[in-house]
């Protein structure tokens, strides 16, 4: 059987992703594959945005609540995980979906991607630098050595700086210099999502979560190891929560500036969201404000879906 071409759904936060998935996942044949590092961790639901199963529209969705919340990301392990969930939907007769905005994944997962060896000595060491300094330090570093990681980091993400600097000390090069050309390993259509009105429906958004029960969500997950999860615990309004609230779970800071706070931070995510996959020629662009925008996406497949 010749092997069904792949989709992936891509771009910024708040541009309503999850939903087209779904809906051309119902329209050739599709299951969808998560594509969000932060939904990759069991519980993490309101924060993320994950779609709950009711919305899913009866479409199989893979590699959602796969990691405990203590567990470090690890994008080459991700790209395993994607590249076997691929391979059996394609086996099957069905056509893979990746929906998602982290970047990185999805070039682990759809391109001609290795992941560079790593270092305990070089990574013990930059911890505790971390430990006993903070991220910006590092980040700083990060930004003379490599300005393109550190503007595609945040500067509060103290893993992945390590993880840059650690490879730039291994190889003598630049991190994004170990980042090939944009070679798919599949017949692969990418489909980007923008719309002009993203610092709004952000704010909106982190708003609904907190009327949907994200504090809630948080100090459920304290017992889970959030508040020290090298990865979780520093996702996008879990970790401004954190701050908020003691190992009780009680409210010792102020939510309002925490609010303000994630609300500040995401709308600085999706411009690093905007930069890392505008660089990527292959991605055709769809203003997902549009009203036919399903159809829209639909006439960029190949016809033979």
């Amino acid at each position: 059987m010749t092997e069904r071409p792949v989709v992936a759904v891509v771009g910024p936060t708040a541009t309503g992703k999850s939903e087209l998935g779904v809906a051309l996942a119902q329209r050739i044949g599709g299951e969808i594959i998560n594509a969000d590092s932060m939904q990759l961790y069991r519980g993490m639901d309101v924060g993320t945005a994950k779609l709950p199963p009711d919305e899913r529209g009866a479409i199989v969705h893979h590699l959602l609540d796969v990691w405990p919340i203590g567990k470090s990301a690890a994008v080459a392990e991700y790209q395993v995980m994607a590249r076997e969930r691929i391979g059996d939907i394609q086996a099957r007769g069905r056509v893979p979906i990746l929906v998602g905005g982290s970047g990185l994944y999805l070039r682990g997962a759809l391109d001609r991607l290795e992941f560079p060896g790593e270092s305990p000595e070089i990574r013990a060491r930059l911890y505790g630098e971390l430990a006993a300094a903070g991220p910006g330090p590092l980040h700083t570093r990060l930004a003379a050595l490599d300005p393109a990681a550190a503007s595609a980091i945040l500067p509060s993400n103290g893993r992945r700086i390590v993880r840059a600097l650690e490879v730039i000390e291994l190889t003598g090069r630049p991190f994004t210099a170990t980042m090939p050309g944009f070679d798919s390993v599949y017949a692969c259509t990418q489909i980007g999502l923008g719309r002009a009105d993203l610092d709004d429906r952000v704010e909106r958004r982190v708003h609904r979560m907190m009327a949907a029960g994200l504090l809630d969500e948080v100090r459920g997950l304290l017992p889970a190891g959030l508040r020290h999860s090298p990865t979780a615990g520093k996702a996008l309004g879990y970790a401004q929560l954190l701050d908020c609230l003691d190992d009780s779970g009680e409210v010792r800071g102020d939510l309002t500036q925490a609010v303000e706070q994630t609300i500040r931070a995401t709308r600085r995510f999706v411009r690093r969201q905007r930069s890392w996959f505008g660089r990527d020629p292959r991605i055709h662009w769809l203003d997902a404000a549009v009203p036919d925008l399903v159809d829209r996406a639909a006439r960029l497949l190949p016809p033979t879906l």
